[in-house]
């Protein structure tokens, strides 16, 4: 029997999809770089099909860039090759319309590809691919869900500094830190219902947006995927369509881990379970969770690589102003049930939905990577058969001290030096990322700040 090519049937779903939107003018291809940031191409319509036959080329570079965009020579991805291209592919799922544009615009995903044609190996879908490969061959499917926290902004800023956008109803500057307050949810329900209606026009499971603690802050469920990858695919996918809904309604968004001081920062956590693939039954699932073998190996190794993943969890030199006990936000190994002041909390609710909630890294971090480095650790606790000890209860902030790195060097370094993660993770690969980040560390400790002026220049 013949059996039909991938790309013959990814290049049905395009057809079909021009057919179903014959108003659509251009297509966004879009890949993220080691940042989360997204880049890419606009073709025309016409161009679709080429796309899916022959892929787009994109500079190799592309995954060496800092936040500024700028290519780092240091990884070896820019002149050292010449610069050189890699072909890049539309990932199958992913071409959806764009609710936001004013000329009818799709998008699309893509991942980079070797001349050979085999994924290359710095695009961090790849990284967490590697890690998913083996949890298949253990016979276990990853589901996932992430949650991500954002603030709306003002378009104009304040001395270069955020401001809360003024409410749409009542015309003012939002000041309560009220969590789960509906009434500032009704201050800006246009804006946040076009996201939820935009996210479900677009495929993307967000199922409920949350007031959180600060003003203006807002969290946005996704539904759980038995599909780590896809997961990651939903949260970038998220936070673009938060942007540009946002811009739509003449406020900005930010998912910069600490945009005021003083005020909580935003999060982005994950449920992870395993589900036994002959079966589909969750293997974490149990009625004494604090004894389950599976899930207390699984919580072990994160807690053991927890050091060493915060570079991942954990980018940028801003993330690590996120940290502190009045805004929960774990800085030690730690777990328990039902516990919101640990790193690894499990929830209890149901004895069948039993999972791990991950809740160290900021929503600036890669979810891609981050999802990798937290996998890294599951795959590594349940192998090894690693132990976590006993379960934190109440507050962890009066009974550990802070041990996690607090700063992006320390952090680069713990991830240089672990031998588990360079297992999971390839060396290739780190050294890049820690490169990248270690030229950033450089610039921002050269910049002069505003406060060094204010302190120093007529005192000393």
């Amino acid at each position: 029997m013949n059996s039909i090519s991938p790309r013959v049937v990814q290049l049905t779903e395009a057809n079909g999809f021009l057919k179903e939107h014959p108003e659509i003018q251009y297509v966004d291809l879009l890949i993220t770089d080691m940042n989360g940031v997204i880049r890419g191409k606009r073709v025309e319509r016409a161009s679709l099909s080429k796309v899916y036959e022959r892929g787009i080329n994109l500079p190799a570079s592309l995954f060496a860039l800092d936040i500024n965009g700028s290519t780092v020579e240091s990884t070896g991805l820019g002149l050292h090759i010449g610069d050189a291209d890699r072909t890049c592919f539309p990932i199958p799922g992913t071409l959806s319309y764009e609710p936001w544009q004013k000329r009818p615009t799709a998008q699309l995903l893509m991942t980079m590809h070797e001349q050979d044609g085999s994924p290359f190996f710095a695009d961090p879908r790849e990284v967490l691919r590697r890690v998913v490969k083996k949890f298949d061959d253990l016979g276990l499917t990853i589901c996932a869900a992430f949650e991500l926290e954002f603030y709306l902004i003002d378009q104009e800023n304040v001395n270069g500094r955020p401001q809360p956008p003024r409410s749409p109803i009542s015309g003012k500057r939002p000041v309560s830190t009220q969590v789960y307050l509906i009434d500032d949810l009704d201050e800006y329900v246009d804006c946040l219902q076009d996201m939820l209606e935009g996210a479900k026009e677009q495929g993307l499971p967000a199922d409920a947006i949350v007031k959180e603690s600060a003003p203006a802050q807002f969290e946005v469920n996704l539904h759980h995927v038995e599909d780590a990858i896809k997961a990651c695919d939903y949260a970038v996918l998220l936070k673009r369509l938060i942007k540009n809904i946002a811009y739509d309604h003449e406020m900005d968004s930010t998912f910069m881990a600490k945009p005021y001081p003083g005020q909580a920062g935003n999060g982005l956590h994950v449920h992870i379970s395993l589900l036994d693939k002959q079966t589909g039954q969750n293997i974490f699932a149990t009625d004494d969770p604090e004894h389950h073998a599976p899930l207390r190996h699984a919580i072990a190794g994160i807690l053991d690589t927890l050091p060493a993943s915060m570079a991942f969890l954990c980018p940028n030199v801003n993330s690590y102003r996120r940290f502190g006990a009045q805004f929960y936000v774990p800085n030690a190994p730690s777990w328990g049930l039902d516990n919101r002041t640990v790193a690894v909390r499990v929830p209890t609710g149901s004895s069948e939905a039993i999972r791990i909630e991950h809740r160290v890294a900021g929503a600036d971090a890669n979810p891609y990577l981050m999802m990798a480095s937290i996998l890294a650790g599951i795959h590594h606790g349940m192998t090894q058969r690693l132990e976590p000890g006993t379960p934190v209860s109440g507050n962890s902030y009066e009974q550990l001290e802070q041990s996690l790195p607090n700063n992006l060097r320390d952090a680069l370094r713990r991830l240089d030096d672990s031998a588990v993660m360079n297992q999971y993770i390839s060396p290739e690969y780190i050294d890049i990322f820690v490169a990248c980040k270690e030229a950033e560390l450089e610039e921002f400790e050269t910049t002069i700040s505003d406060l060094e002026y204010n302190w120093y220049l007529h005192t000393v």
